[in-house]
């Protein structure tokens, strides 16, 4: 089918532009303020990592004009750069939400593209709400169209993707027409970019914070009457045809406006990749059954699906970043210490000897008949004893879903962990009830020390 023939691009554009507050349910207002709230936590959670320092040092001496806020810190940079490194802030700790049927953490471009332009315009709680449900639609069904593929062939989806939600998400904001909103696209197309091979270092973050960045920068390109193709999606060179192997335009298009990619969204009890997090609830149930010596444990099987392989398979993780995709790592420190929290997955604890011993009695299988969100974990002690446990969905997934309270929690620990005078129950209060807002500055005020 060409292009002429089913003109994605335009069709997407024209209903990110005709899409009204109105048409989202009260149900998905609801998830875009959960998302929201997870959102900010992760990103003052990481607002004061190494990785973030020494980006904000690099970047700083060439900055713009103070235009936004970072998110946690004094600074104040121009827009762009504003929302690479709030994006970088909220993906450094991996602690950030997933759609699990592309593994995209869709929030983090998206919601940092949009803060990120608060800084210079007023902005009500609603029309970011809007912004940010359309940017989060859009980057999805473009993920799903060329999913599995486009990531198992090494293509890092979230920076690959996370443009065109950050490229919707300001257009929306900035109130671009079908036209401009199609060149946003067909320009957010043309950076698309990340890969895989970035993983376990400070690069993966860089992967998304670019993608905010470039979102943005092609938003603000369009309202000026930048132009770029039309076909920036489906085109002969475009976007699918050239990251994917047969893409699903219908993915992008189908039903548009009736069923909600935002909803299928899953928020992490644990900062490391979604792949780890089944095995980690089943070593979890394992530990509250029985405490285990190092020295007892014979073996632990880990039957997984492939991607989580593919993703994590690292024995010998050589620093936090590297052990957040260890499954390894998960399984030996929620066994050993029954938690996995940010101290699990720091530098220290992916250097510690006794965890590093266990690893390597850490067995991995393949099972292509276990959802990416399911494990089974068998441990196997020296004494010849068995412990067995399955999980189906990972804690954190739509199927088991994070209550509010939980995340409101979640949000407090990381904002305690980045930025501690915040005053952090009036900031959750205000997302909580964020479209009531007529102007998001007294938001933005409380989330700069």
């Amino acid at each position: 089918m060409t292009s002429a023939e089913y003109p994605v691009t335009r069709r997407l554009a024209t209903f990110l532009c005709e899409s009204r507050f109105e048409d989202l349910s009260v149900l998905l207002r609801h998830e875009a303020r959960r998302a929201l709230l997870n959102w900010t936590g992760c990103a003052l959670g990481g607002c004061t990592d190494e990785a973030i320092e020494r980006s904000v040092a690099a970047l700083a001496p060439f900055a713009g004009p103070g235009q936004a806020t970072l998110i946690g810190r004094g600074e104040r940079f121009d827009a762009p750069n504003a929302s690479l490194i709030n994006a970088m802030s909220a993906n450094i700790l991996d602690y950030d939400d997933t759609h699990l049927r592309t593994v995209i953490h869709p929030s983090v471009p998206v919601a940092a593209a949009l803060f990120a332009l608060v800084g210079h315009r007023k902005v009500c709680g609603a029309q970011l709400l809007h912004a940010f449900v359309l940017g989060v639609e859009a980057e999805c069904r473009i993920g799903n169209a060329v999913s599995p593929g486009h990531y198992a062939r090494g293509w890092h989806i979230t920076g690959t993707c996370g443009v065109f939600g950050a490229a919707a998400a300001a257009g929306k904001l900035l109130h671009l027409d079908a036209q401009q909103m199609t060149w946003a696209l067909g320009m957010a197309a043309a950076q698309s970019a990340g890969l895989v091979e970035m993983f376990g270092s400070m690069s993966k973050s860089l992967n998304i914070g670019i993608a905010a960045r470039n979102g943005l920068v092609a938003a603000l390109l369009a309202k000026s009457g930048f132009t770029a193709s039309e076909t920036g999606i489906e085109g002969k060179f475009g976007f699918a045809n050239v990251l994917a192997e047969d893409p699903d335009y219908a993915a992008i298009t189908g039903g548009l406006g009736e069923s909600w990619e935002l909803l299928l969204d899953g928020y992490k009890p644990y900062p490391c990749g979604a792949v780890l997090h089944p095995v980690l609830d089943a070593c979890l149930e394992i530990r509250e059954r029985q405490a285990f010596a190092a020295d007892a444990i014979a073996s632990v099987t880990l039957r997984v699906n492939p991607l989580a392989v593919l993703r994590a398979d690292n024995p010998g993780p050589r620093n936090g970043m590297e052990a957040k995709l260890s499954l390894q790592h998960g399984a030996a420190v929620c066994l050993l210490q029954g938690a996995a929290g940010v101290r699990q997955f720091n530098d220290d604890s992916a250097a510690d000897r006794e965890l590093g011993r266990l690893r390597q009695r850490i067995v991995l299988e393949k099972d292509a008949a276990i959802k990416v969100e399911a494990a089974i974990v068998s441990l196997l002690t020296v004494d010849g004893r068995r412990f067995d446990a399955r999980v189906a969905h990972a804690l954190g997934s739509s199927a088991r879903p994070l209550s509010d309270a939980a995340l409101e929690k979640k949000f407090f620990e990381l904002a305690g962990l980045g930025m501690p005078d915040l005053a952090a129950p009036q900031v959750a209060g205000l997302l909580w009830r964020l479209d009531e807002l007529a102007d998001l500055s007294v938001l933005m005020e409380l989330l700069a020390p």
